[in-house]
């Protein structure tokens, strides 16, 4: 779901938090109540009109920080539709019309408003950020994916070539931001709220130029330290990835929220039976009550986008099943900020009534650590014992702690690896239910018989599940 945060009244510029949560970004407007600079916007820019129209402000600029490589920018659109300047990095050389941005300059938007450009490579090689000045002087800087809360964006979405040399830039420019910002500048970052472009999992909701010099790794840590830290840290990242840049770079077109085609449920039937994606946009804990046999499972209630954008392949068709016309609206919302604009159908109704038959109605049997813990030490119970103990999480979070004899397949490559999970019946977790119950519904698509583990991993060892040391 997306919100927007009301924003402080900072001794001149006042600035909205228009906060995408799903993607783990921010976009921002600021405003002195006549003329507003938007940073960053999703595509879904009704959002930034509405922020505007609230404050009373007419929008004259807008800016990147960077060619954006998770989600597709509004920015284009955004200031077609105001007429507004549209800002973006002059060494980027995109075909579109904007006005090209350069370390040091500086746009004078009123008397009591101005955007400082500072240069700051890193996430990318022309990144730039906005420090936010007022007549007094800076009030705080839009970081993008440079400095963020407790640590920065990460340095490998242009090619792992790069890394290391990126790396390098990152650790610079965020020592350039703290030298040239007082310490009590506000940051206001696009990622890390859950975005996988962050090096590591940020910290904190918000935070000043002097509280990030005690805790952020770049500031803290020498260059080769840092660099070091970082590239470890570094694990996968979407495979949708790949095609945002491209197509930031080319331009966006206008956001389309037109309503997918009716699917009946003979064409339902018939779309499950070929393979094809129908995914079910209930809550997991609808799903295992009653679904349809061979949809999977990715609610609204987690990060639906992210996790059906990485697991499919690209282009391939996806139908939408909701309770209501609401959660389909939703869900193309959701999926059009990451390019996934064209559906095959969707159709709205409870299980029962998507079935062309009762046979397609199944339940997924659940589980929680306790019981798994239990299922391992051959006491009888109601679930069948496990013979495959699946863990879907990432790499970076198995190899921090996992049990013992597990067996470890991502979400994210599971449905191109289900021949690889071994024979017999799958119990399967992660580390709060929702990637897990994405994976058993995929496993049994492909007729295996599971067990959801819907359980917070932390609990584990305490249930008594045996750990790997």
């Amino acid at each position: 779901m997306t919100s927007l945060d009301e924003g402080e009244r900072l001794g001149g510029p006042t600035v909205e938090v228009i906060e995408t949560s799903s993607l783990g970004d921010r976009s921002y407007l600021a405003s002195d109540g006549e003329v507003a600079v938007v940073v960053d916007p999703q595509r879904d820019v009704d959002r930034v009109l509405a922020a505007a129209g609230r404050v009373g402000a007419r929008i004259v600029l807008v800016v990147e920080t960077h060619v954006h490589n998770d989600y597709v920018s509004g920015g284009l659109e955004l200031a077609r539709l105001t007429g507004a300047e549209y800002g973006v990095a002059a060494a980027d050389e995109l075909p579109f019309a904007g006005r090209g941005l350069a370390d040091g300059d500086v746009v004078e938007l009123s008397a009591r408003m101005r955007l400082r450009v500072v240069a700051t490579p890193g996430h990318t090689f022309h990144h730039l950020s906005y420090v936010l000045e007022s007549a007094d002087g800076p009030v705080g800087v839009f970081t993008g994916g440079s400095l963020l809360f407790g640590t920065t964006g990460r340095t490998d979405l242009l090619g792992a070539e790069h890394s290391e040399e990126l790396a390098r830039h990152q650790h610079s420019s965020a020592r350039r931001l703290a030298e040239l910002l007082p310490d009590g500048a506000q940051i206001w970052p696009t990622h890390g709220f859950g975005s996988f472009c962050s090096a590591t999992q940020a910290s904190g909701d918000s935070a000043t130029v002097g509280e990030q010099k005690l805790s952020n790794p770049a500031l803290t840590l020498g260059e080769g330290d840092f660099v070091r830290q970082t590239l470890s840290g570094l694990d996968a990242y979407p495979a949708y990835y790949a095609h945002m840049g491209v197509r930031n770079s080319a331009g966006p077109a206008p956001l389309d929220l037109r309503a997918p085609s009716r699917a009946e449920p003979d064409a339902l039937r018939q779309r499950l039976d070929a393979g094809e994606w129908v995914v079910d946009l209930r809550s997991r804990k609808a799903f295992v009550v009653s679904h349809l046999a061979g949809a999977v499972s990715l609610g609204l209630d987690g990060p639906m986008a992210t996790w059906l954008g990485w697991m499919i392949e690209w282009g391939a068709p996806i139908t939408l099943l909701g309770e209501s016309r609401e959660q389909v609206v939703e869900a193309q919302r959701e999926l059009a900020r990451i390019g996934i604009d064209e559906f095959a159908g969707a159709a709205v109704g409870t299980p029962d009534q998507l079935a062309a038959d009762p046979g397609q109605v199944r339940s997924t049997r659940t589980a929680s650590f306790a019981d798994l813990a239990a299922a391992l030490r051959g006491e009888p119970g109601d679930l069948p014992a496990p013979d495959v103990v699946l863990d879907v999480r990432t790499h970076n979070e198995f190899a921090a702690s996992h049990f013992v004899d597990a067996v470890h397949i991502p979400l994210y490559e599971l449905a191109q690896r289900v021949d690889e999970v071994p024979a017999g019946v799958v119990w399967v977790h992660c580390g709060s239910g929702y990637r897990a119950t994405a994976a058993a519904s995929v496993l049994e698509a492909a007729g295996r018989a599971v067990v959801l583990v819907d359980d917070h991993f932390g609990r584990a060892a305490e249930a008594g599940v045996p750990m790997s040391s």
